[in-house]
């Protein structure tokens, strides 16, 4: 009778790590059942001077968008020929203007298109569309709203290279933000604006990164995790140690993303977004199998490392398309670089709070490490096998 009491505590945290674990196995199989792409998000591209009463430009949108909105193809074999094209130029053209307004002191600007070109990105072919906006004022301030594809993919985002009253800025449409009003600004609005669309944009771009986080959950298991399931439970300092193996790995990944990031966007290493994204889901799959099998005969940061470089190119993807001025370049590129600490922070830092509470169980290392660690590990495969070989598999629809 005495010692019921002393049960009474243990059983109930049993049950807690029991559900800490359930917790644990739903989220990886919630992220393994995102969908997955074998290209990076969609993205159009828009490119516009003001002169006075003149606004033209140009942009550029992804054709595999257009088909799926257009139904370009009309034959159905899976490739877009510019007769296919020519034959819908016409419906493009009616598609863009009706989901991007220009107004200028209040008034709206008479908007037309030129000739239908056809441009490649790092993702494929792009419908290039030239715009002239004509609008009765030469002053005031200038609206622009942006409405293509955020009816049908709330991920799409439009970057936008604009130059009004001779400042050059970088700005995100995405249905969070479809339009924007520019007065007569200097370069200071004109870089906070930057700042603040990009910065924004990389916390948008981990959290909806679905291979990214991923990866980060397969450092955080490594970091957390006993070496060997023979481990005895964590010592009162060993929370201590945990945490600064996961920070060397965080912040080698971050050190190495931020690297290629730069090399990236300046366009000094290109790589085919095929290879990048492929590789992406490489990493996914050695970190993750890893956790369980430890073959790498490297520490974990510089695993982390090593596959950083790779992601830092995955985010360069999404930017190195843009024509920017090197000023608006330089701000873009740290503000999307801090969104996207910023953004890996807000994952990291729950679950390892979690996974500590948790850890001194046999059930996490017997059962939540490798079972998590697989599930990774299949969802990375499965993000290979459609990237590298660019097919669709049922289990995960791209």
């Amino acid at each position: 009778m005495t010692a019921a009491p002393a049960r009474l505590p243990a059983c109930r945290l049993l049950r807690l790590l029991r559900l800490l674990k359930h917790l644990l196995l739903a989220m990886a199989l919630g992220w393994c059942a995102l969908p997955a792409s074998a290209h990076k998000a969609s993205d159009s591209y828009l490119t516009l001077r003001s002169e006075g009463a003149l606004v033209q430009g140009r942009i550029d949108v992804a054709l595999r968008d257009l088909d799926f909105v257009l139904g370009l193809d009309a034959n159905g074999d899976g490739d877009i020929t510019w007769g296919e094209l020519d034959a819908r130029s016409a419906a493009i053209a009616r598609y863009v203007l009706s989901r991007l307004d220009v107004r200028r002191g209040g008034r709206d600007c008479r908007a037309s298109s030129g000739e239908l070109m056809i441009d490649s990105h790092s993702d494929g072919a792009y419908a290039v569309l030239p715009l002239r906006f004509d609008c009765a004022d030469d002053d005031g301030p200038l609206q622009l709203s942006y409405k293509l594809l955020f009816d049908i993919d709330p991920g799409h985002r439009c970057m936008a290279n604009l130059t009004h009253d001779n400042a050059s800025m970088a700005l995100l449409f995405s249905p969070a933000t479809p339009s924007h009003t520019l007065g007569a600004a200097g370069a200071g609005p004109a870089r906070l604006s930057t700042f603040s669309d990009y910065l924004a944009a990389g916390v948008q771009h981990i959290l909806s990164g679905a291979d990214h986080l991923l990866f980060l959950v397969s450092l955080l298991l490594a970091a957390v995790a006993p070496r060997a399931a023979s481990a005895p439970s964590p010592a009162a300092g060993s929370g201590r140690a945990a945490f600064i193996d996961l920070c060397k790995m965080i912040t080698g990944f971050s050190i190495a993303h931020s690297i290629t990031l730069g090399l990236g966007f300046f366009d000094v290493v290109h790589l085919p977004s095929r290879w990048v994204e492929s590789g992406i889901a490489l990493s996914i799959v050695v970190a993750a199998l890893n956790n369980v099998l430890r073959f790498l005969p490297v520490r974990d940061w510089m695993m982390a490392f090593a596959f950083g470089l790779v992601h830092g190119l995955g985010f360069a993807n999404s930017l190195a398309d843009l024509a920017l001025s090197t000023g608006a370049r330089l701000v873009a590129l740290a503000a999307f670089n801090l969104g996207v600490e910023l953004g890996q922070l807000s994952v990291v830092a729950p679950l390892f709070l979690l996974a500590m509470l948790i850890r001194g169980s046999s059930a996490y290392r017997r059962l939540v490490v490798p079972g998590l660690s697989g599930a990774i590990a299949l969802a990375g495969m499965l993000w290979l096998l459609e990237r590298a070989f660019d097919i669709g598999i049922g289990v995960l629809p791209g």
